[in-house]
């Protein structure tokens, strides 16, 4: 084994929903899966930060809340921030809120690569590099399918790393070069990937009936109306098997465990075993989050999607409909419709959806992406960057909410 030091990786990841966090794990075990010893991976995310404004600090229950409670203000702001005005108004009180913050994080973690999950640490980003005229290489990996805001695809990224034709598309009509983008389908827990045991050797193991369709469940907080669906489907007669995982909701899965169930049920709370269950499917119902999407596509499961996000994961729905790969449905009777369908003249439809679903589906994407990251580091680079008229604007927006901004800035690593 070579003496030379590991090569550092730095992700930085957010959890507003789920699919950041899980974006940037599914690349660490994939390097580190791949080059053990030779590279330390750290995931940080900068909102948690002592520096960070602690206007970021309950972001996370902030966005639980504003789906919940307000999803058509929510749609409302999402689709207006992404003109060039307003994404450049937020872009400038996310630089302002993280500079101070991620400043330290990459002073500390010292990278040879930089990987972001989340789009608004682009303009941050691009302060810090231009103010200390220093950067590493910077790979971006886009963590929904087709519906995305133009800060995802800001020029300091060294590469773009896109789930789908769709937002590949979208990154050049943004202004990236094609050379900048690929496509490798959105990153998801490499277990995915190594699963090659049969449906029904993983049904025993897990306990499960092997004669009968399974409909995996996939609730949480954020999936509205998911008690009526699994009501009406509870009633239905058809030869169905309930899988329910609600996601660590101590209240969805209190409910679930009470309901007295026609079919067989198997009711969990927070699972670990995710990629094992979904293998182990005929179908899957839930929500359109980038990242059940994608990890139902790679295991050829077709989606029935009961609810959305309206504005961000509007195109993952559109992605799968349009695919074949599923249904999206608006009331319990819809879906049961839907699901009745797909069983009927020996389950013909489910066949067709299930074969639709595994060529969109992308379950090596960690991998790929991984190799690419790693190609970058290889490549690690200490440059100065930015204008001067772009460095002048920064120190203005800067000096402008006393953010201090000459501190000294080791170079990464050399």
């Amino acid at each position: 084994m070579s003496n030379s030091a590991p090569k550092k990786v730095l992700i930085l990841t957010n959890d507003t929903g789920f699919g950041h966090r899980s974006t940037a794990k599914a690349i660490a075990s994939a390097l580190q899966e791949q080059h053990g010893d030779a590279c330390t991976v750290e995931i940080v995310n900068p909102t948690e930060h002592k520096d960070a404004s602690p206007i970021l600090r309950n972001s996370q229950s902030d966005y639980d809340r504003l789906i919940r409670e307000w999803p058509d203000f929510y749609r409302f702001s999402y689709e207006a921030v992404n003109d060039p005005l307003p994404s450049a108004i937020v872009e400038g009180a996310f630089t302002v809120m993280l500079y101070l913050a991620i400043l330290d994080i990459l002073k500390t973690t010292q990278p040879d690569v930089i990987v972001n999950t989340y789009e608004t640490y682009h303009a941050p980003l691009d302060a810090v590099f231009t103010m200390t005229r220093q950067r590493a290489p910077l790979v971006t990996t886009v963590t929904d399918l087709a519906t995305l805001h133009r800060s995802w695809f800001n020029p300091v990224t060294d590469l773009c790393l896109v789930p789908t034709q769709i937002a590949y598309d979208l990154a050049l009509n943004y202004g990236l070069p094609p050379e900048k983008v690929k496509v490798t389908g959105l990153p998801i827990n490499p277990a995915f990937a190594r699963e090659t045991r049969t449906r029904t050797e993983l049904r025993a193991e897990l306990g499960w009936r092997e004669d009968l369709i399974t409909v995996l469940v996939v609730g949480s907080t954020r999936v509205r109306n998911l008690p009526e669906t699994l009501h009406v489907l509870n009633h239905s007669g058809l030869p169905l098997q309930f899988v329910i995982a609600c996601g660590g909701d101590d209240e969805l899965f209190a409910h679930f465990s009470q309901v007295e169930w026609h079919h067989p049920a198997h009711v969990y709370n927070l699972v670990s075993n995710m990629p094992l269950m979904m293998h182990a499917a005929d179908c899957t119902v839930g929500k359109a989050g980038g990242l059940y999407v994608t990890e139902a596509l790679a295991c050829g499961l077709p989606i029935l999607l009961v609810d959305l996000i309206e504005g961000q994961e509007t195109g993952n729905a559109d992605f799968v409909v349009d695919g074949g790969a599923g249904e999206l449905v608006d009331n319990p009777i819809a879906a049961l419709e839907s699901l009745f369908h797909w069983l009927d003249k020996d389950g013909q439809l489910l066949k067709e959806r299930a074969q639709n679903a595994r060529q969109m589906g992308h379950p090596r994407a960690a991998y790929d992406a991984a190799d690419l990251v790693w190609q970058m580091a290889d490549q690690k680079q200490s440059r100065q960057t930015g204008l001067a008229k772009h460095r002048r604007s920064v120190t203005e927006l800067l000096n402008e909410f006393n953010i201090p901004w000459k501190e000294f800035w080791k170079d990464f690593g050399s």
